[in-house]
């Protein structure tokens, strides 16, 4: 049998807070789970793969800066166009692109600007939105893009295992060069910015 992490040693191994990385064991992102008592246990495997995941290449993408979505793990939503907003391995593509694609405060503008909006959970990329051109405000000052496209998705960031849900070779190309890598952005809120290039580019 391999050797078992608690949650505190497997978010200590990453150099990151247990909640955190209990946000990944939320969403269902890890296999191989087991429990001792109360305790979840996880996989000393599982946490090196996560460790030595590489980091999102943003150099290959067009724009100087993209919009990135920080969400937490799915929880329900009180609404009626949506049952549950933020991510879960389990959702099908049909609600995870409705749990995605608003209401969240933003520049839209410069969302849309980026061409593509990667999803994060705890620093991973976990999803990839497309289609950003158009968008709706509502009374709160939030923002939604209803046509928005779900390029993509992770239903195991061990391994790791994507779903591939656009058609077009563009949609395709921009999830498999984005999704289970790392993608780090600091912001008070659901919507970051990354910058793609170095100042020395």
């Amino acid at each position: 049998m391999g050797i078992l992490l608690t949650t505190g040693q497997a978010a200590e191994e990453l150099g990151c807070a247990i909640t955190t990385f209990r946000r990944l064991v939320h969403a269902g992102l890890l296999p191989g789970l087991s429990r001792r008592g109360v305790r979840v246990m996880v996989p000393l495997e599982a946490v090196q793969a996560l460790a030595a995941r590489r980091a999102a290449p943003l150099e290959q993408l067009d724009a100087a800066e993209i919009a990135v979505l920080r969400v937490d793990a799915a929880r329900t939503a009180h609404e009626t166009e949506r049952a549950r907003t933020g991510y879960a391995a389990t959702l099908s593509a049909d609600d995870l692109l409705k749990a995605l694609r608003g209401w969240w405060r933003c520049d839209a503008a410069s969302v849309a600007a980026g061409g593509v909006l990667p999803v994060t959970l705890s620093g991973y990329t976990v999803a990839v939105l497309t289609g950003l051109q158009q968008w709706e405000k509502n009374s709160e000052g939030r923002h939604a893009f209803p046509g928005a496209r779900l390029a993509g998705f992770v239903t195991d960031l061990v391994t790791p295992q994507i779903r591939l849900t656009s058609d077009r070779s563009e949609d395709r190309r921009l999830a498999e060069l984005l999704l289970s890598t790392r993608l780090a952005s600091h912001s008070g809120g659901a919507i970051a910015y990354a910058t793609t290039r170095t100042a020395a580019a």
